[in-house]
C-alpha cells in the first residue's frame, strides 16, 4: 500500500529513522478497521435510517478526543 503524506509530515518522519513507521501505520489502520467493524455490527441490527446513522457518526466524531484531528 502506498499513500501520500504532506511534505512537512514527511520531513518529520524522515528525521526519526529509528521509528518503525510501517508498524505504526499498520496498527493505526487495524484500529480504524476494527472501529468500522463495530459500527457495521451496530448498524446491521438497527432500524435507524441511513440519515440517522450519518448523524450518529457525526456525533461520535465530534466527541472523539481532539488528538484525531
Amino acid at each position: 500500500m502506498t499513500f501520500a503524506v504532506p511534505d512537512d509530515l514527511h520531513r518529520e518522519i524522515r528525521r526519526h529513522k529509528d521509528v518503525r513507521w510501517s508498524e505504526i501505520a499498520r496498527k493505526a489502520l487495524a484500529r480504524e478497521v476494527n472501529r468500522l467493524h463495530i459500527y457495521d455490527r451496530l448498524l446491521s441490527k438497527s432500524q435507524l435510517t441511513e440519515a440517522d446513522a450519518v448523524e450518529i457518526g457525526r456525533e461520535i466524531r465530534r466527541r472523539e478526543p481532539s488528538r484525531r484531528r
